[in-house]
């Protein structure tokens, strides 16, 4: 069985950062999911697509992992750019775009 190890990015809809400190391990499943021709749901037969397991560190995560018997890809997260803006920077005189209401 396949799994994968990766830290969930923020929700983009909003500015917080709950839930993004965890590390996730997730089952990764060979089969395609499949559209029920009489209600339209797509289903699987492997119900470990549902689960998520929660670690607070990477290495808890892949010594779970090796104990299991589980391939593993660890996905590392992305490095986070962090641009300084400030209020004022919307009057400047040498501004690139024009100012306009």
């Amino acid at each position: 069985m396949q799994v994968r190890i990766y830290q969930p990015a923020r929700n983009a809809m909003q500015s917080g950062k709950a839930g993004t400190r965890q590390w996730v391990l997730e089952f990764v499943s060979p089969a395609k999911r499949e559209a029920d021709p009489l209600m339209g749901w797509t289903s699987s037969d492997n119900t470990r697509q549902q689960v998520l397991l929660k670690f607070d560190t990477k290495e808890e995560a892949i010594a779970y992992a090796q104990r299991e018997g589980y391939a593993y890809v660890v996905e590392e997260p992305k490095a986070k750019r962090l641009q300084t803006r400030a209020y004022a920077d919307n009057f400047k005189y040498d501004r690139v775009g024009r100012w306009t209401h």
